[in-house]
């Protein structure tokens, strides 16, 4: 069987080359497989694709794929996806704090009948601003997108190829893996692996990235929150019906009692801001709608290394 190692790699240049040199020694051990790596460089601006250039011209099953922009990790490996020639794809982070020297016990459990294993962590040596975003993260999907409790979603997974296969069937300009993965198969389960202090840099997730991620998650497959717009809009109307009975009943009891204006003020505010929060989160999903009318792309590739379009042959082509 052959894997396929998808990484998408942003500003990696000093991380890299280790990542590969684990996955070599790794594959050596389990010699049953062949494998080939596809490196998605996110139009990083270091030297990223320079080092990946030079890995393709010493291995030619290493593929090199060259964004023409930074279109997120989650378009990046979109982008890998649509050229993986294995039965089973492997993802993991390109700063070597997913360890590729444990992808025998993900491959362990799939050979027990899973569709996808995901990596779980004990420890995790994320920053604490990366550990609160990945538990909200989780949280999201959870409510969103009804993910089990239980179960860990992370970005160092492996999958059978026809989960592959229905993921990037997906064409939208806002690709989440996480929730392909959950519309196509509920047989996932996780396994303990260790998670590394990351070596070199820092992460390349900020606070807006993240917020744009959970965005992504739920405006994408989820009707949820306009379900809760719904309901609170409701709820909002019932409680200003109640308060109108309440100030008609006061004042037909009390006909000197004067109507205070504060409360006038509070109760508009009040209301002012829940109808504008509605509005912008229908005009999130209608502008979504509206840009993948428009064929906006997932991603745009501007040059590859070593792949041929029979996938058997590598060549150089940019």
């Amino acid at each position: 069987m052959k894997i396929s190692y998808v990484i998408p790699c942003y500003r990696s240049e000093k991380t890299l080359e280790a990542v590969i040199d684990e996955i070599k020694s790794t594959m050596l051990e389990l010699d049953k497989y062949t494998y080939e790596i596809i490196l998605v460089n996110d139009c990083s601006l270091d030297n990223t694709f320079e080092v990946i250039r030079k890995l393709c011209s010493e291995n030619k099953n290493i593929i090199g794929i060259n964004l023409a922009k930074n279109f997120g990790q989650h378009a990046a490996l979109m982008a890998g996806f649509n050229y993986v020639s294995g039965d089973i794809i492997v993802c993991l982070d390109d700063d070597g704090q997913t360890p590729a020297n444990e992808v025998g016990k993900l491959l362990s459990k799939l050979d027990e009948g899973y569709d996808v294993v995901y990596a779980k962590y004990e420890h995790k040596m994320h920053s604490s601003f990366r550990n609160f975003g990945s538990y909200l993260n989780n949280k999201m999907t959870e409510k969103m997108l009804f993910k089990p409790k239980e179960l860990y979603i992370g970005s160092y997974f492996v999958a059978r190829r026809f989960i592959i296969d229905e993921v990037v069937k997906y064409t939208g300009a806002y690709p989440y893996i996480m929730g392909l993965i959950l519309r196509t198969t509920r047989n996932i389960c996780n396994v303990n692996v260790n998670h590394r202090e990351r070596a070199v840099g820092t992460s390349g997730y900020t606070l807006s990235k993240l917020i744009a991620l959970w965005v992504n998650g739920f405006t994408s497959f989820s009707i949820i929150p306009l379900r809760i717009s719904s309901y609170t809009g409701l709820s909002v109307a019932i409680i200003g019906f109640i308060y109108a009975l309440i100030v008609i009943f006061k004042k037909i009891l009390n006909p000197e009692i004067v109507i205070g204006w504060s409360s006038t003020i509070a109760i508009l505010l009040i209301l002012g801001g829940v109808i504008l929060l509605m509005l912008g989160l229908i005009g999130e999903y209608v502008g979504r709608i509206f840009i993948s009318i428009n064929n906006s792309p997932q991603y745009v590739i501007k040059g590859m290394i070593n792949y041929a379009e029979d996938n058997t042959d590598h060549q150089t082509s940019f």
